[in-house]
């Protein structure tokens, strides 16, 4: 790393330096971020110390794993530079998650479960991620750990990683990810659109809340989800025998978003261009009301969910023969071109994963306690933001949301 560099990086971490307003940690953070920045394969606490002549192992592990400070200045900077960098109203919030894999099961939240990233099921940490994006860029500004229920219903297990009393308590990892856009809409990040994989969309709650702050939003679904036509009305039941019906019932049944898309109009979209040409697949678009209402017996076809907000289905056929689904809240009159462009927007924030892992070591942490995982997840995004924060002024003269040349697409692993 020449001097100019680690000038640069100085200048530019002065807003969380000053943030952190003490001056032992005002040496340590930086010392960890060009640590993480620098070179070396291994980005844990104690090759970074070897490495730096400055700093030793104790005063570096301190800083990260046990040192009493407060992460929340440091995270409204970021949020606040994130803006600066990609914010607006044009911008993505990219709501997905990652997986840590780990041996053992001392380490906070490692479990055996889903790790996107591979595929198949894994002994891992799952971090729920946040990524601001514009065009191309994107700059991570939220990493928060879901704890299984192994987890949190194990006091023993929280005592000794360390959970605070507010993270005890089991949550989703939709709702963990609507507590994320709640801290970063109160800190002022702007954007135009959330944006999320099915793990989320299938969650009705998780899009109805979206709806109730005011957002919109364009999600993954299973084929399955079941929907009704944009024109459907309630009507009164006529009764064979017995006491008049007393609540609505649709007039015609739901089906799933694959059926109701079957008689749709495809035609093949493009949505940008990629280092191989522009991107292209067909697709189609229906307004419906998404069957999420409350759940109410209909004759003799048990209980259904009532028709709910109106929306757009969205089907995505590829190239390849995969056949992907989609919900999405944006206006009627928005044309399939900008619709596609919004869900396939996403990809970004798995180049962001990769690039914190294999760049910045996000998942060679080797502590154990939740204060030093959420550190460290915080630190290697404040790294990336500073990386990006260059690579933009490169690309533009400085300018907010220059077009480089577009990242090739990170292929799942």
């Amino acid at each position: 790393m020449n001097r100019d560099w680690q000038l640069d990086l100085e200048l530019w971490l002065e807003p969380f330096v000053s943030a952190l307003r003490h001056k032992t940690r005002a040496r340590m953070c930086p010392a960890y971020i060009a640590g993480l920045i620098g070179l070396g394969d291994r980005k844990s606490v104690q090759p970074m110390a070897a490495r730096d002549a400055g700093v030793n192992y104790d005063q570096l592990h301190h800083f990260i794993a046990s040192g009493v400070w407060d992460a929340a200045p440091l995270e409204k900077v970021l949020l606040a530079e994130a803006d600066r960098q990609v914010g607006g109203s044009d911008a993505w919030l990219i709501v997905d998650d990652t997986a840590l894999p780990k041996k053992g099961r001392h380490s906070v939240g490692v479990a055996p479960q889903y790790a996107s990233a591979l595929g198949k099921n894994a002994n891992c940490q799952t971090l729920v991620s946040l990524t601001l994006a514009s065009g191309e860029v994107p700059v991570m500004v939220g990493l928060r750990l879901f704890l299984p229920e192994s987890w949190t219903s194990d006091p023993v297990r929280l005592d000794r990683a360390g959970v605070p009393e507010d993270h005890r308590a089991y949550r989703t990892k939709p709702e963990i990810a609507l507590a994320e856009i709640d801290r970063a809409r109160a800190a002022g990040l702007c954007f135009g659109c959330v944006l999320a994989d099915a793990g989320y969309g299938l969650s009705a709650p998780f899009r109805q809340a979206l709806t109730e702050r005011g957002l919109i939003w364009a999600v993954g679904i299973p084929f399955k989800q079941k929907v009704h036509a944009a024109d459907v009305a309630m009507i009164f039941p006529v009764a064979g025998r017995g006491r008049p019906r007393r609540r609505h019932i649709p007039d015609v049944k739901s089906m799933t978003a694959q059926a109701m898309l079957e008689k749709a109009q495809w035609r093949t979209v493009s949505w940008r261009r990629g280092t191989k040409g522009r991107l292209s697949a067909r697709f189609a678009a229906v307004r419906v009301r998404v069957a999420d209402g409350p759940p109410q017996r209909i004759r003799d076809m048990g209980a259904q969910h009532l028709p709910g907000e109106e929306v757009w289905v969205i089907g995505e056929h590829r190239a390849t023969g995969e056949r992907k689904y989609y919900l999405s809240n944006l206006p009627a009159d928005t044309p399939l071109k900008q619709i596609a462009g919004a869900i396939k927007a996403r990809w970004v924030c798995e180049q962001a994963h990769q690039q914190l892992k294999e760049e910045l070591g996000l998942d060679h942490f080797e502590g154990r306690s939740w204060t030093g995982l959420h550190r460290h997840a915080l630190m290697t995004m404040i790294a990336y933001a500073f990386l990006q924060s260059r690579r933009l002024k490169q690309a533009g003269g400085g300018k907010k949301n220059p077009r480089p040349a577009a990242p090739t697409e990170p292929t799942r692993r």
